[in-house]
């Protein structure tokens, strides 16, 4: 189903699409909570990692997900690259056509970016984020997780609070959770919050502690300071007093309410640590996730059947 597919987004993806790499990506957690159990190989396969941000999680989850495959990763590092002396993303997508690469996973800070080299590219090209589009393979971890944690997506109620505006993690999950029966709906100051959001078919609070009284789930999304424009709020103290998830915020929440988040968080800002670090918490869980997910994507985009009972 997704043999030879590039990977740009979650608004076009099918449900059935979604369902299957969530499945393949169970039976690669279980891999990596046992490695005596085995998988397929994918020796011989290589990836590039195409990344014109910095990225520390993306772009090391996937070194690591080729690496449990037996793939190989070739590292684009775009300071020392033909970029920095002015090569256009089409002219790098042509060179590493020439070295016949099996997949191409790409973070750029334009929106579209990742379309343009999936056009230009006769190999699958995966978005790990651009510009502040989507960030679809965040966004598939967040869905895992939540499934994983709660037993199904369909009929939960999701909170997704803070900078929604700069956030292609937001919007990615928006997308998601929507085609997987989820009810969506976001908090932040309106500053943070997207003019046409309600047009996505979600509802939108300024007011965090009534946000959350309903929420099963709260992903708690980065103020993205490198993003930010002047005047948005008045201060990181202030957005922590009025936005932050905090014990406080949580006193009107549900007992089980999963708390997540995408990384790096600033602790004291978005969210605090008592949070973060709770038994409610399910931030470092995502992580490990992150990387089942993405070799369940590499597998599949590499012609991997689509059935977990393949795999057994």
């Amino acid at each position: 189903m997704l043999q030879g597919k590039d990977v740009l987004g979650m608004e076009h993806m099918s449900v059935e699409e979604i369902e299957l790499i969530l499945e393949t990506a169970r039976y690669f957690k279980e891999y990596l909570e046992d490695k005596t159990k085995s998988i397929p190989s994918l020796k011989g396969k290589s990836f590039v990692n195409l990344f014109y941000e910095p990225s520390t999680r993306t772009r090391t989850s996937f070194e690591m997900a080729a690496k449990y495959l037996d793939a190989e990763v070739i590292n684009f590092n775009q300071k020392i690259s033909s970029a920095a002396k002015g090569e256009t993303l089409k002219d790098t997508a042509v060179t590493i056509q020439m070295m016949k690469p099996d997949g191409v996973i790409i973070r750029h800070s334009t929106p579209g970016s990742a379309k343009f080299l999936a056009d230009h590219l006769h190999t699958p090209v995966i978005n790990a984020g651009d510009g502040t589009h989507e960030h679809p393979t965040q966004a598939l971890l967040d869905l895992f997780t939540i499934k994983e944690k709660k037993g199904a997506i369909a009929g939960l109620n999701v909170l997704i609070a803070g900078d929604i505006l700069h956030s292609r993690v937001a919007r990615s999950n928006i997308w998601g959770l929507k085609k997987m029966g989820a009810k969506v709906s976001v908090v932040g100051p309106l500053t943070l919050i997207p003019d046409h959001i309600q047009h996505l078919g979600i509802d939108v609070y300024t007011d965090p502690e009534e946000a959350v009284s309903q929420a099963d789930v709260i992903n708690v999304l980065r103020v993205q300071l490198e993003r930010q424009q002047k005047g948005l709020f008045p201060s990181l103290g202030e957005y922590n007093k009025f936005f932050g998830i905090k014990a406080e915020t949580l006193k009107k929440a549900k007992k089980d309410v999963l708390i997540m988040h995408p990384g790096p968080m600033n602790r004291g800002v978005e969210i605090d640590s008592i949070v973060a670090d709770s038994t409610r918490s399910a931030i470092n869980e995502q992580v490990t996730n992150g990387v089942a997910v993405r070799m369940a994507l590499l597998y599949l985009i590499t012609g991997g059947e689509s059935s977990s009972e393949n795999l057994n």
